[in-house]
């Protein structure tokens, strides 16, 4: 039955604590005969070698653990800012959440972040305040912020005494044995008949005030706040009750038709591709054929199973609400939807997106081939990478978040695939736009049998608003089956722009074409389109866009004149300062090509007491000669000649 399982995740920002959490946890439950350390590379959900050596999460780690009658499936999530992706995917699949903060940093610019997408997500949440017992904890601060930068909806329902050192001990405001008079009335307040019985002075079970606290958290209107210190095992006890009380179960109905969402991909040395789902409804068994909506196929589940800590165990039959790995199923990929598609299944939320690209070269020649294969299988577990093979140059590229997603994709090359590679060239990824309205035309029409001709209307688009397109062509010109080719092919035309980068920001229109009754093959308006649009592209000319981050900066007042000339040095802007007790926090926009080294520069200049954070804003038109133009990689639209001989396959 789904009321008896929870499906969820911790977060935090990097250091926190949620992996030292998350031992303390498995232990309680029982899962673990001992509490795993981060720093002595033990814990169970940081398996992998590389998390181990550097004592940080580098991907999302599933473990199970039943508390009395309970089955949570917890998910520890990765903590740094560059690993984001593989948070997006797991927002998609959760029921509740687990928000740490440090009551040493606070609130910190990556958990402002995580905040934000468990808002706009609407998953219900509980904030546990850690490292209460460390000195530096600052707990009526950090509550103060909560309240003022999150929420005033949010519950109190335990605190320590002795903070800030390891003295610290909890005291509890709601148990069986006493609620405090804010929580009754904040209850009381939701449920009318609490609050009969409040203003009746009648005795209230503590059950019932559970329940409606619980209905709260569910509803969004309430996000109850527990605090204590998980390198001390103090707090850990209230917190695993907390998750079985207040998170809510799953919905789902195992006697309904299959409906699955894909959201994350493994690779096993003994069953080859694992697919990881949440069953929506239905269910899914061993040698069971179920079929992938996303990919139009259909394939054979070869084994259903459950995967806690990097080891397996074969289930057999997974049921709506439950999470699961599947194996067999070669063809999917993250974002599938399995059985039929259901209309509350969230949608992908970006929390961060690459900004640099950087290629990827073997220092052994003999590794290229095996280096270009696990690059493939890396970029299927992680999109966001956004593998890039150039074969003509010999040249593998990939997008990364930053330099430590860098340093980490190096060492699992050499640690999983044992491949030495060394990653060059580091360039931060712009993007362009049609600087005007141009047309674009194209008559494929020679060696025949072919013919595709079109006149394309490239048009700027608004900035932020993507690839807009649409025809005005009729079926009597064009046959709608040619049609749906051409939109089909309009991504892959605008990988690169006549300066090199991904084209955005543009409105497509078909506004004339022909087809022949004879000649004609939807073939030849794949090979069309790239053409017609390249040839608008030149017409219109394009504008670069540069990556812009916002930022916020906090330091001591005296270099508030410093940072500022930097800000301004690096094309950036900034609002009014904010001083306050000695200090200023200053908050704006930057590019991101000459700010990537600032954090750095910030950090020696103040002595390691300045702080920035940045996040990612938006792309704005940049000067050329402010930016990077490359040449086209490949053979180009524009030559037509040699690009029509390659698309037909007559060269290599």
């Amino acid at each position: 039955m789904t009321a008896n399982i929870r499906n969820i995740a911790i977060f935090a920002h990097a250091d926190a604590g949620k992996t030292t959490i998350t031992e303390n946890l498995l232990y309680l439950a029982g899962a673990t005969r001992k509490i795993g350390s981060v720093d002595n590379g033990t814990s169970q959900t940081d398996y992998l070698t590389v998390e181990k050596e550097r004592g940080i999460s580098v991907r999302s780690s599933h473990t199970l653990l039943k508390w009395h009658d309970v089955k949570i499936n917890l998910v520890d999530t990765p903590g740094h800012v560059d690993f984001s992706s593989d948070v997006e995917r797991i927002l998609r699949m959760i029921d509740g959440a687990v928000l740490v903060v440090s009551a040493v940093e606070g609130i910190q610019a990556h958990t402002e972040t995580l905040w934000e997408a468990l808002q706009m997500n609407h998953i219900p949440t509980l904030i546990f305040i850690n490292k209460t017992d460390r000195v530096g904890a600052d707990i009526d601060t950090l509550l103060k912020d909560i309240t003022k930068e999150w929420t005033a909806n949010s519950v109190v329902l335990n605190t320590v005494a002795g903070e800030g050192s390891n003295q610290v001990e909890l005291h509890s405001f709601f148990n069986h044995k006493y609620c405090d008079e804010k929580i009754m009335e904040v209850i009381a307040n939701y449920d009318e008949h609490i609050l009969e019985m409040f203003l009746d002075e009648k005795e209230i079970a503590f059950e019932m005030l559970q329940q409606a606290l619980a209905k709260m958290v569910c509803d969004k209107t309430s996000v109850p706040i527990l605090m204590g210190s998980a390198k001390n095992n103090i707090g850990m006890h209230e917190l695993l009750d907390a998750i079985a009380t207040y998170l809510p179960a799953p919905k789902g109905n195992p006697l309904l038709t299959l409906s699955a969402l894909v959201y994350a991909i493994e690779y096993d040395k003994m069953m080859g591709k694992v697919v990881y789902v949440k069953v929506f409804n239905g269910s899914i068994t061993n040698r069971e054929v179920i079929k992938n909506v996303s990919r139009q196929s259909e394939q054979k589940v070869t084994q259903v199973r459950k995967t806690m800590a990097g080891k397996s165990e074969d289930i057999g039959k997974v049921e709506a609400g439950d999470i699961a790995g599947l194996c067999g199923l070669t063809d999917a990929q993250v974002g599938d939807i399995l059985g039929e598609e259901l209309p509350d299944i969230r949608q992908h939320i970006v929390l961060n997106q690459p900004l640099l690209t950087i290629q990827v070269k073997a220092e052994k020649d003999q590794d290229y081939p095996a280096l270009a294969a696990a690059l493939i299988e890396l970029s299927t577990e992680d999109p966001t990478l956004g593998f890039e093979w150039l074969k003509e140059e010999r040249e593998l590229n990939v997008k990364l978040m930053g330099w430590i997603q860098m340093e980490i994709l190096a060492k699992i090359l050499a640690d999983r695939f044992a491949i030495q590679a060394s990653f060059i060239n580091p360039t931060v990824i712009y993007k362009e736009t049609p600087t005007t309205t141009a047309e674009g035309f194209v008559q494929y029409w020679m060696p025949k049998p072919c013919w595709a001709i079109m006149k394309f209307l490239i048009e700027p688009g608004e900035l932020g608003s993507g690839v807009v397109y649409q025809s005005k062509v009729g079926v009597n010109s064009v046959q709608q089956k040619y049609q749906h080719e051409v939109e089909r092919t309009i991504p892959t035309a605008l990988q690169q722009g006549i300066k090199g980068w991904e084209v955005t920001d543009i409105k497509i229109t078909l506004i004339e074409g022909e087809d022949h009754v004879m000649h004609s093959r939807p073939g030849d308006f794949v090979v069309a389109t790239p053409m017609g649009i390249m040839d608008g592209l030149v017409n219109s000319g394009t504008t670069l866009l540069e990556p812009v981050n916002s930022f916020r900066i906090t330091a001591a007042e005296e270099l508030l004149g410093k940072v500022a000339s930097d800000i301004t040095q690096m094309r950036g802007s900034f609002n009014p300062p904010l001083l306050d007790n000695g200090k200023f926090v200053l908050t704006g926009l930057l590019s991101v090509a000459p700010s990537i080294e600032y954090a750095v520069k910030l950090s020696s200049r103040s002595g390691g007491k300045a702080k920035i954070t940045t996040r990612f804003h938006s792309y704005q038109p940049c000067a050329d000669d402010k930016g990077v133009i490359r040449p086209f990689k490949g053979i180009s639209p524009l030559d037509t000649a040699k690009y029509i001989l390659k698309a037909r396959k007559a060269i290599q």
